[in-house]
């Protein structure tokens, strides 16, 4: 297995740019993993696929205004800076640029739109490729000078920045959105609910590897980073009730299934307990889930963790002639692009 493996040729016409109008009106690729068949739906129709007592496990986590400018206060150069996680209070992962200038011990100022200053900082620690610790004078300012980060192959501008939120997004903390829950409405989910569905919610902070693709030959050298996650006991308990009686776990996004098997990871499959704490499990094929039984997905990038990762759900082979025939009839692609449903 190299990195090589999950590339693949996207016509760039078919990165999609904006959001479509109603969430729920993307298309649905629905994915059978024993008959290896492709149906082509509208998200709308997604409850048809589903039945009364599964389960459906959605990431409520919200996008922060991630992107911030600063200045240096000895030059006045300007600093583009990145949130990428927060490590302690008022203390944060980042990525800056431009990188090579900004040095450990280097004093910044951040202002609002008036120019006003109202945060200082200061790099106290580097690492690579840009990453720097910085440490705030008060982080809970910086929602108010900071702006949402979208995806470097978005070129158009996001008027409404709420629809770079899922409507259940509750608890602030990620740099990106968890996609796949990006179609659903209230509308929607209530319908689901209607229909004997349960929802469940965890919290997978989106971060680093959002935003770069595996750069080695050999992706089990790949370091993932470290995500916070959250599960409480509530939801663990849901959970292990629903497989002790043979019904299905429906995760909504690659970063929900993380979260999940990770959970598992350090339990007993059918004993989950509440869980608050770093997640690092990298998943590729051959890995063995654990909970999940069905996924519901965007078409990610080449060579990213998360299409390792739906390679791993639903057999490379298949992932591939699903992608192959999503290019064929057109289908949007990445954050703001169509879905899969995977069976």
């Amino acid at each position: 297995m190299r990195t090589k493996d999950f590339d693949y040729d996207l016509p760039p016409e078919l990165i999609a740019q904006k959001p479509i109008e109603p969430r729920d009106a993307s298309r649905l690729l629905v994915v059978d993993r024993q008959s290896g068949s492709l149906e082509h739906r509208t998200f709308t129709g997604l409850p048809g696929f589903l039945r009364p007592g599964d389960v459906m496990v959605f990431n409520d986590s919200r996008v922060i205004p991630a992107r911030l400018s600063g200045t240096k206060t000895s030059t006045g150069g300007v600093v583009e800076i990145l949130l990428l996680r927060r490590i302690g209070p008022n203390v944060w992962e980042t990525l800056v640029k431009p990188g090579r200038r900004v040095k450990t011990g280097t004093a910044l100022e951040l202002a609002d739109g008036k120019k006003k200053i109202i945060i200082t900082a200061e790099i106290i620690e580097e690492g690579e490729n840009g990453i720097r610790i910085i440490s705030f004078s008060d982080e809970s300012l910086l929602s108010n000078i900071g702006s949402v980060a979208l995806p470097p192959y978005i070129h158009e501008t996001l008027h409404n920045q709420n629809r770079y939120q899922t409507v259940y997004a509750d608890q602030k903390g990620s740099v990106a959105a968890p996609t796949a829950g990006l179609h659903f409405t209230p509308e929607l989910l209530k319908k689901i609910e209607q229909q004997g569905v349960i929802k469940l919610f965890v919290t997978l902070h989106v971060g680093l590897d959002t935003f770069r693709p595996v750069q080695e030959d050999d992706p089990k050298e790949h370091r993932i980073h470290k995500e916070f996650g959250f599960m409480s006991a509530e939801v663990a308990a849901a959970i292990n009730l629903a497989k002790k009686e043979g019904r299905r776990i429906i995760c909504v996004g690659t970063t929900s299934v993380r979260l999940v098997e990770a959970v598992a990871k350090v339990n007993d499959a059918n004993a989950l307990k509440p869980f608050e704490g770093w997640v690092d499990l990298f998943i590729l094929p051959g890995y063995r889930f654990k909970v999940v039984d069905t996924m519901v997905t965007n078409f990610h990038l080449p060579k990213s963790t998360l299409l390792m990762l739906v390679s791993a759900f639903a057999g490379k082979e298949l992932v591939d002639k699903a992608y192959r025939a999503a290019i064929t009839e057109k289908y949007r692609f990445y954050s703001f692009g169509d879905a899969m449903l995977i069976l």
